[in-house]
């Protein structure tokens, strides 16, 4: 137990729960580097053959913390570039972990939530959850996160989506590929338990090899991935700071809206 996780172990498999419930399992700082440490230990450590990701409470991750969205709009340029490369090695690491990774999704995914999703190498979710990059209605883009869903659902799903920051249900992101299976909520356990089954027949050494090789041939190396890191930390750092970001980010958090929406 860390102060935004619950960690736990059972025959091989570390389940981490992300444990902000009260906020929708929200991303802050603390979070972001708590759940890095935890899945870059969880990669090191050879008594672990699989991990599950998954959310305390209704929600699996409502993406950006709204007092950290606040500090950060304030912040200057190169503070947000240091913040999103955080954000990043959190992905990264999750993304390259040399374990399978499952993500339970127990409920709603937006932002850097649906990141979280699409760099796990199995995605299983409820069918009443809701996902959304709704970035674009702040004036910002999903940057960081932005290689890891374009490869998960396709470049083309991924324009629309990013274009119009639509929600989305699970039987959508059935269809998309963000999601590998949609199951009732009674029927979510069962379901990521007959995964695990699946994933324990096989050998360690060869599904750590298996990863890097879909990467490498996909051409989405580990390395490729932290040189576009530094280019989208960059990006969504300059947007934050821009007129249009801060406008975004102000009537977002003053809950009105942008001067650029026209009422229907």
């Amino acid at each position: 137990m860390t102060a935004n996780l619950q960690i736990a172990d059972q025959a091989g498999v570390r389940r981490i729960t992300l444990n902000r419930p009260q906020v929708h399992n929200a991303f802050d700082d603390g979070l972001i580097a708590e759940l890095t440490t935890a899945l870059e230990t969880a990669g090191a450590d050879p008594a672990v053959r699989a991990v599950v990701l998954s959310g305390e409470g209704a929600s699996f991750s409502a993406g950006a913390d709204l007092n950290w969205m606040r500090g950060m709009a304030g912040a200057s340029e190169a503070e947000n570039r240091q913040d999103s490369l955080r954000l990043a090695r959190l992905m990264r690491s999750l993304q390259y972990l040399p374990k399978p990774t499952i993500a339970r999704v127990n409920g709603a995914a937006y932002g850097g939530g649906v990141g979280l999703v699409a760099c796990c190498d199995i995605a299983i979710g409820v069918d009443s959850a809701r996902f959304g990059l709704t970035e674009v209605k702040l004036g910002l883009v999903p940057a960081v996160i932005s290689p890891y869903v374009i490869h998960a659902i396709g470049l083309r799903h991924a324009r629309r989506l990013f274009l119009t920051g639509e929600l989305f249900d699970a039987a959508t992101a059935l269809q998309i590929g963000l999601l590998h299976q949609c199951v009732p909520a009674e029927k979510l356990d069962d379901a990521v338990h007959a995964t695990l089954s699946l994933l324990s027949k096989a050998g360690p050494l060869a599904q750590a090899e298996a990863k890097q090789l879909a990467s490498r041939v996909a051409g989405a190396a580990e390395v490729e991935a932290e040189r576009l890191d530094q280019e989208n930390a960059a990006l969504i750092a300059r947007l934050r700071v821009s007129p249009e970001g801060q406008e975004g980010l102000g009537a977002f958090l003053g809950k009105r809206l942008p001067a650029w929406c026209t009422k229907d």
